[in-house]
């Protein structure tokens, strides 16, 4: 069963807090956080971020950016990630990944590119990647659990 799910990106201001609020509000009954692998530790979520969640009536505001740990790793049922490299990354660096990395866009075949330091149109397309991914992953954790 999946209780506990971690999105993970780079900085963990832009991607992953976008994921978590989707997640958050999709699966109110679940633990969702995220992390990021170089995370702007302490830094709010990119402002660009922030108007496309409040669009949707998401409030992440309160958003801060903190660091993976391997707590965060073992404590997860199933960890998302933006990309290929990420997913490497994790399932190296730490043992009790395995198994349960997996790319948001895993079932479209995608990765998610960083919008960090790019403009709107760029934010738009990150966001609009992020929500197919999410969609398609609480269709079948729906099913699962």
């Amino acid at each position: 069963m999946i209780r506990n799910i971690l999105v993970i990106c780079i900085g963990n201001i832009c991607r992953s807090p976008i994921a978590e609020g989707l997640l958050r509000r999709a699966l109110p009954e679940k633990t969702v956080r995220s992390a990021g692998i170089g995370a702007m530790i302490g830094y709010p979520a990119e402002p660009f971020s922030i108007q496309l969640m409040q669009e949707q009536g998401i409030d992440i505001n309160a958003h801060r950016a903190q660091s993976l740990t391997s707590r965060m790793v073992s404590e997860a049922d199933i960890i998302l990630v933006m990309d290929q490299e990420q997913k490497r990354y994790i399932e190296q660096k730490y043992a009790t990944s395995k198994g349960k990395v997996f790319r948001l866009g895993e079932f479209g075949k995608y990765d998610i590119p960083d919008p960090y330091r790019q403009d709107l149109a760029v934010f738009r397309q990150t966001y609009s990647l992020i929500t197919q991914g999410v969609d398609a992953l609480i269709e079948r954790i729906v099913h699962i659990n």
